[in-house]
């Protein structure tokens, strides 16, 4: 074997996996591939409008948060979002789907959705849109006023989380390391041992009573 095919294939054998090409999560005419947290199969109150994904607050269906009914590990998630004006939402990841856990949140950390200037109640700034939610805040001026698109993609790959919005990096932040354990915390889910202990589980669209629209969600392993 000569040098050079065998720097090739040391090349290969070495080098870091490819990520897949890029799937659509939402194929913009109804919610395949999805189910309402712990209700598998029955019909739900997320519907279809002209390619956008919505909670149908007056549906007779089952209501409760959308989640994925495939799990993922490292992933790549990119998708378009805006909030009603006072609405309120999020997308989860790593949601673990079991008697453990009687919501989404409780195991898995949040990106939030919400009109951060006509939303009812007092937001702390790690309650603001783009945020992760009650842990670190997103920077001002990044996030679009309600009933205005963006553009989010949420990357985890091993122990580092980003959130993006709108081409300017939002969260930046290592999973599992003693900063994030005392950050986790000083937190509402220091109750919840289970929060974000998982490196693998499903992704949420949070029903918070409606009010935010989702097309365009594609999603690629890393």
């Amino acid at each position: 074997m000569n040098r050079l095919l065998l720097a090739c294939l040391l090349l290969i054998a070495f080098s870091p996996a490819k990520a897949q090409n890029w799937v659509k999560l939402f194929d913009g005419q109804a919610t395949t591939g999805w189910h309402v947290y712990k209700k598998p199969g029955q019909a739900n109150a997320w519907k279809v409008k002209d390619g956008e994904l919505y909670l149908d607050v007056n549906s007779t269906d089952v209501k409760g948060d959308l989640v994925t009914d495939e799990t993922f590990e490292d992933f790549e998630m990119k998708f378009d979002w805006k909030v009603d004006a006072g609405k309120n939402s999020g997308v989860i990841f790593f949601v673990q789907e079991d008697d453990a856990h009687e919501a989404t949140w409780h195991s898995g950390p949040e990106f939030q959705l919400i009109d951060n200037d006509g939303y009812p109640n007092q937001l702390k700034p790690n309650q603001l849109a783009g945020s992760l939610y009650d842990l670190i805040p997103c920077p001002a001026g990044i996030v679009k006023k309600a009933g205005e698109w963006n553009t989010t993609v949420i990357r985890v790959k091993g122990d580092k989380l980003d959130f993006t919005i709108n081409g300017k990096k939002a969260v930046s932040t290592k999973l599992w390391d003693d900063k994030w354990y005392n950050m986790v915390a000083e937190s509402k889910f220091v109750e919840f041992k289970d929060f974000a202990a998982n490196k693998k589980g499903r992704i949420a669209l949070q029903d918070h009573g409606g009010g935010a629209y989702f097309k365009n969600i594609m999603i690629r392993k890393l």
